[in-house]
């Protein structure tokens, strides 16, 4: 087993950039640590991820939805409280995740919003 993950939110334009917290070294959303998403799926709801407890560096709740008709590895992507759906993870992503993981919003684009996803053990400094 690894050593456990620790990342700090450094501010970026429309949200946050990654630092490892014990080096100090940027971390790439490409890094295999982590899994950075776009909010996806048919019922995206743009209006949604416009809402402030969707705005970057606020922890987010994933839901898993077993009993989906259309795919039984659905993860929804809400706000933490869980008033508010945003979407979905990707069904490929989905269907990967173990269902304790941590999610954060990272980044708003253009009619959309990027997600983190950590492990459940990761600790991640998101600046107040």
């Amino acid at each position: 087993m690894g050593e456990r993950l620790r990342l700090w939110f450094e501010r970026g334009g429309a949200g946050y950039r990654l630092r490892d917290a014990v080096t100090g070294e940027p971390v790439r959303w490409e890094d295999a640590r982590i899994r950075v998403v776009p909010v996806a799926g048919v019922s995206f709801r743009p209006g949604a991820v416009d809402d402030a407890s969707f705005d970057p560096g606020r922890r987010l709740a994933l839901v898993a939805e077993p009993d989906n008709e259309h795919d039984p590895n659905a993860v929804s992507i809400w706000n933490e409280e869980q008033s508010l759906q945003a979407g979905y993870v990707p069904r490929d992503v989905a269907a990967e995740l173990g269902g304790d993981e941590q999610a954060i919003s990272l980044w708003r684009v253009e009619g959309g919003l990027r997600v983190l996803i950590v492990p459940a053990d990761a600790w991640v400094g998101v600046p107040r």
